[in-house]
């Protein structure tokens, strides 16, 4: 789950703060020595109008998709797990729907997930119905949403080996209790937390570390029913200073399934990831 890189492009920007609610995406200050970046990429259900014309979804099927596609209440839970760290952790958070484009997906054929019409630029619903015309033309949309996402996100971590020496990832995702149709390996155990693992970038340590902060919420399962975590392609491979670990939190935890409301137990989750959180940061 690599992010693509613009070198050309990242020149151009001076940095990836960004401060104002009208952008698509969000990096909120932590301590500055701080080494961790909560990463939430799927937690709004915003459209702009321009790419809302493009779907071919009426308004009631549209707001039934966003609730089945939308990773609800994952931006609030990190700012309630940054609120309650020792060590206040940086955010990235993405300010639109992954229905605009998802920044956690290849651009280009790399991406498995085009099998089923939900590459960086979704076809198809979760339930493998049509959402844009066939004929539709990508890359408008890769231009102007997914790069500069990746270009913002990629300065994000390199700042973060800057300041901290190290930089770590913490993907924060959740997904249904039941199997959607578009999940290609949705087969397997769904635990109530999956952590996805890159071998790599996902050492033992934090993997530890996240199974004793989680451990209060049942079995932790591994790699399914999603893999993979979240580095940008700069660093893919070849930075080991950057480590990343993708945290999947089955929904039936803490909200009303599908989209509906949080639960008590949003703020019990905060509080288990502000625990890795400052376990990572001390380590």
């Amino acid at each position: 789950m690599a992010s693509w890189w613009s070198e050309a492009g990242a020149r151009k920007r001076r940095r990836a703060v960004v401060d104002t609610a009208h952008e698509p995406f969000h990096l909120l200050a932590g301590a500055d020595a701080s080494p961790v970046l909560l990463h939430v990429p799927h937690s709004s259900r915003v459209i702009p109008a321009s790419v809302r014309d493009g779907i071919l979804l009426d308004d009631p099927a549209l707001a039934a998709e966003l609730g089945h596609i939308t990773d609800g209440h994952t931006a609030e839970l990190a700012a309630m797990a940054a609120a309650a760290s020792s060590v206040r952790p940086w955010q990235f958070v993405n300010g639109l729907s992954r229905l605009v484009t998802d920044p956690e997906r290849f651009p280009d054929d790399r991406e498995e997930m085009l099998a089923v019409g939900m590459g960086a630029v979704y076809t198809h619903t979760t339930h493998r119905e049509p959402l844009r015309p066939a004929d539709v033309d990508h890359q408008p949309l890769i231009d102007r949403w997914f790069r500069p996402y990746a270009e913002a996100m990629t300065m994000a971590v390199a700042e973060r080996l800057e300041a901290a020496g190290r930089a770590v990832v913490l993907d924060v995702h959740s997904y249904p209790t039941m199997r959607l149709p578009y999940e290609l390996h949705g087969d397997g155990p769904r635990p109530p937390i999956c952590l996805g693992t890159d071998a790599s970038h996902t050492p033992e340590d934090l993997l530890a570390a996240a199974r004793e902060a989680f451990a209060g919420f049942g079995a932790t399962g591994l790699d399914s029913p999603f893999a993979g975590v979240y580095v940008p392609l700069r660093f893919h491979g070849t930075e080991p200073r950057v480590s990343a670990l993708m945290i999947e939190i089955r929904r039936d935890l803490y909200m009303e399934e599908p989209g509906g409301p949080a639960g008590p137990g949003l703020g019990a989750l905060a509080d288990a990831l502000a625990r890795l959180v400052d376990a990572v940061s001390a380590a």
